[in-house]
């Protein structure tokens, strides 16, 4: 910037106003120097006729704007010499210094009035109006203005403002001052600059714009208006008249240089895009797909309205699916992927949330997943507007329905007949009834199988239902945990009863881990008594029996009663269902013999043992009588051993049973007819009552007619017990009497024995020939055998069982005679045989037998009478019959 040099001292100060006066100057002899003020405006003006008289005193006109003036010599003056000036008297004609106001006025009579201006001898001249210190201030600042004026007066300011638009939206806008100190600004319309501003005082330059069209138009232009300005511009000034003396000059009013541009119109377009947002995440089978959409525009443009309605476009869905788990997320779909079903939407609101129609129906589990696309090509007229076609991307999660898969199973238990206290496994088959098992993070649900072992009531199997019926029993609940379709097998499940056991399997959806809950369909629940889930515990049966005699003459019958326990009430009647087998309605009894003491064991091979007879009876409850008439009688005609064998050969409902060929009460024995000989009876009666620790004894009397010589006694005891024991678990006795000679016909005594502690003592009787061969013997329970021992008043006493059995209902068989009363004596013998010693010695030394005469012969009458002779004897006496 160029300064002005300004000094002090010779100088005129303005005035009074009076018409035109002084402004800041110089004044000498020479004349006036300097600025005037115009009284019209106050505004400092100088003069331009240099030969004409002086304005002071003058009334001067108000201020006129001119762009052609003539000199005062009547020269026009060119539009070079008005911008100069106009520049000069813009720029230092306002100053208050008068080194500046004389520099200004030379320069306006140089340049306004040449001719008189040099023809008074020029700068030179007028100079002399300074003082002489500042004279040469002043003609500094008149060089500055000369060069000043000579390169920045402007005879005709410009501005230019052009728009170029490089695409729809953006483009530049370039501005052109002229000179470049105008200042001045340019204003947008249809765009803005980057700074988000429609005006801008801009500069020569580059600007970026933005078009801003408004909303949904399909066409707008970009327009730009400026308008720039400056003092001193232009080839102008303000004329101020003074009649009859000089005019005067001041600088023109400023006017504005403007300019504006505008583009062509611009057809628009905008860019749909389809956010989606499934409108449930878990859609049940049958139930449709909805899917809500989110429209909206991306990039620069909004949705064009024509005519005032946004121009419809047509959006297609297609779903996905089913897929075992959540598929990746994918730019493209991926090749082969199943479609679920397509839908089609017109889009005729613009942005805004829109929902799929709905057609397209969950048919079986698994993960859908839906892609929208606009195609550009298929939108008709309105393809005009957008942009291009919109695909959205494949498997986001967010626009991705579950189908919840049905977990079931089917089971068959792993064994169809047990026994009680066995254990028994189910077998399940897992799979999903409506579709895929779903997976999620790669793994498939976990799902949790609850079994519940049902007791079926009574006795026949389950009917098959749908629900459990009130009164099942469970027997136990176990768990499965099933990590995909497959075979899986339970936790072991005890049966303790017998009958029928059904399994029912389900699945509790609130049970399943509340990650997992939502991915299965609904509760489930097996069938109840579907025959392949069921087992039969089956019962178990117990046969027992006892032989009537244990000793049968050849050629006679032997006797049995068979007591039947365990088969269910109904057996016999239950004809099968189809899966479960009719009732097996028989049990088969089989007389096997003649046989030898010693094949009479559990090893006995029954196949091949000899077979006297087989009898049937029916397969249920209850004692049942063999051998007592003529259609099942069972005669021996050889001599040796022989043993009655029950077998039942099982059901569907009842255990296979058969009994032992080594049960000693289902034996009998039919002897070699004897040679004649001795004849002897023995009959026993024990003391029946006795307390703790005091003496008692049994008492034999001995009969016959002729009894061998050296024969002696032995009494044994055994005890005490709380109940009768079972055969073979008597053990030792505790007594053993010495050898009682028997000398004849009489009474013999044990000999007295006690004990220290209540209880039941048996006592068993022997008779023993001269040579040690058994004459006769008792057997362990023989009625009138059996000592009660009680505790002393201040013991406590035992809770024993009683000595001798009820009196069972006399068979109504006409050949069978009552049994004698209960109160007879043990009495044992044979009967019609006399037996020699040596013979006897020879068959006992051959055999190694010991012959238990009437084992539980007393018992056996008092359950099922007797047909022999001797039963009619008097009560507590049986025979061992020496003679023929």
């Amino acid at each position: 910037m160029v300064l002005l040099v300004a000094v002090t001292g010779g100088v005129l100060l303005p005035q009074a106003a009076e018409a035109a006066t002084r402004g800041p100057s110089y004044w000498n002899d020479y004349g006036v120097l300097g600025a005037y003020v115009a009284e019209s405006d106050g505004m400092q003006v100088y003069c331009i006729d240099s030969g004409a008289p002086s304005p002071l005193g003058m009334t001067t006109s108000a201020p006129s704007t001119v762009t052609a003036l003539n000199s005062h010599t009547g020269q026009q003056l060119s539009q070079t010499a008005l911008a100069q000036l106009n520049y000069v008297l813009a720029k230092w004609g306002p100053s208050s210094d008068p080194n500046v106001t004389a520099a200004v006025q030379i320069f306006a009579w140089e340049v306004a009035d040449p001719d008189t201006y040099n023809a008074s001898g020029g700068t030179d001249h007028y100079i002399l109006r300074v003082d002489p210190a500042a004279r040469q201030t002043v003609l500094d600042n008149l060089a500055i203005m000369r060069a000043e004026a000579a390169t920045n007066a402007s005879v005709a300011p410009t501005v230019d403002v052009e728009i170029t638009m490089q695409d729809q939206y953006n483009g530049y806008l370039d501005v052109t001052v002229s000179p470049a100190s105008m200042a001045g600004s340019v204003v947008l319309s249809g765009a803005r600059f980057l700074d988000g501003s429609t005006s801008k005082q801009a500069g020569i330059g580059r600007y970026d714009i933005v078009g801003t069209p408004a909303s949904g138009v399909p066409a707008y232009q970009v327009s730009a208006s400026a308008s720039y300005s400056g003092a001193g511009l232009g080839a102008r000034v303000n004329l101020y008249s003074t009649p009859g003396s000089q005019r005067l000059l001041a600088a023109g009013t400023p006017a504005a240089a403007t300019d504006s541009d505008q583009t062509p119109m611009i057809s628009l377009d905008f860019q749909p895009v389809i956010g989606t947002q499934v409108a449930s995440r878990f859609v049940a089978e049958g139930d449709a797909f909805v899917d809500t959409l989110d429209v909206s525009t991306v990039g620069m443009g909004d949705w064009i309205h024509v005519e005032g309605t946004p121009v419809p476009l047509e959006a297609t869905g297609v779903l996905y699916g089913p897929f075992e788990e959540q598929p990746a997320e994918s730019e493209t779909v991926p090749a082969g992927a199943p479609v679920a079903g397509t839908e089609t939407l017109v889009l005729d609101r613009g942005v805004g949330t829109y929902e799929s129609p709905g057609t397209v129906v969950a048919a079986e589990s698994g993960f859908y997943t839906w892609v929208w696309s606009i195609d550009r090509d298929q939108q008709g007229d309105a393809a005009q507007y957008i942009r291009g076609s919109f695909t959205d991307w494949f498997g986001r999660v967010a626009e991705t329905h579950v189908t919840p898969f049905q977990p079931v199973a089917v089971s068959h238990a792993d064994a169809r007949l047990l026994v009680p206290g066995d254990p028994v496994t189910d077998t399940i088959e897992v799979s999903s009834s409506n579709g895929s098992w779903l997976r999620v993070d790669g793994a498939p649900v976990p799902v949790t199988f609850t079994g519940t072992a049902y007791q079926v009531p009574g006795t026949l199997p389950p009917l098959e239902q749908e629900t459990v019926p009130a009164d099942a029993v469970a027997i136990d609940t176990v768990h499965v945990i099933a990590d995909g379709p497959g075979t899986y097998t339970s936790p072991e499940v005890v049966l303790p009863d017998a009958g029928f056991v059904t399994w029912v399997w389900e699945v509790h959806r609130a049970e399943q881990p509340a990650e997992f809950r939502d991915y299965i369909a609904d509760d489930w629940a097996d069938r109840y008594g579907i025959p392949v889930e069921s087992t039969s515990v089956r019962h178990p049966v117990t046969i027992t029996s006892e032989v009537r005699e244990y000793n049968v003459h050849p050629g006679g019958r032997a006797f049995d009663t068979i007591t039947v326990t365990g088969f269910p009430d109904n057996h016999g009647e239950f004809t099968g269902d189809g899966y479960w087998g009719a009732d097996l309605d028989e049990i088969t009894h089989t007389v096997y013999g003649p046989l030898a003491e010693s094949d009479l064991t559990d090893e006995l091979d029954l196949d091949a043992a000899p077979t006297l007879t087989t009898i049937t009876t029916p397969a249920r409850n209850g004692d049942w009588r063999i051998g007592y008439t003529d259609d099942d009688q069972i005669r021996p005609t050889e001599t040796g051993y022989y043993v009655i064998v029950s077998n039942f050969g099982g059901d569907d409902r009842v255990q296979p049973y058969a009994s032992s060929p080594a049960d000693i009460l289902e034996r009998f024995y039919v002897p070699e007819r004897p040679t004649p000989g001795w004849d002897v009876h023995v009959r026993t009666q024990a003391q029946p009552d006795a307390l703790v620790g005091e003496e008692f004894e049994d008492v034999a009397t001995v009969t016959g007619t002729n009894i061998p010589d050296g024969s002696y006694l032995v009494f044994r005891a055994y005890g005490p017990f709380e109940t009768q024991p079972a055969d073979g678990e008597e053990g030792d006795p505790f007594f053993t009497s010495k050898p009682i000679p028997v000398n004849g016909p009489g009474e013999y005594r044990s000999g007295a024995t006690s004990v220290d502690e209540a209880g039941l003592v048996f006592w068993v009787e022997t008779l023993y020939s001269a040579e040690d061969d058994v004459l006769a013997s008792g057997y362990l329970g023989a009625p009138g055998e059996t000592t009660r021992i009680t505790a002393k008043p201040d013991q406590p006493e035992e809770p024993l069982e009683p000595t001798t059995p009820a009196t069972p209902e006399t068979p109504e068989t006409p050949e069978v005679p009552s049994r004698p009363g209960t109160d007879q004596l043990a009495s044992t013998g044979m009967d019609g045989w006399v037996w020699t010693a040596g013979i006897i010695g020879l068959v006992g030394a051959a055999t190694g037998l010991t012959l238990l005469f009437g084992r539980a012969l007393a018992k056996r009458r008092e359950e099922a009478g007797y047909v022999r002779e001797e039963d009619q004897l008097p009560p507590g006496e049986e025979l061992t019959n020496m003679s023929d």
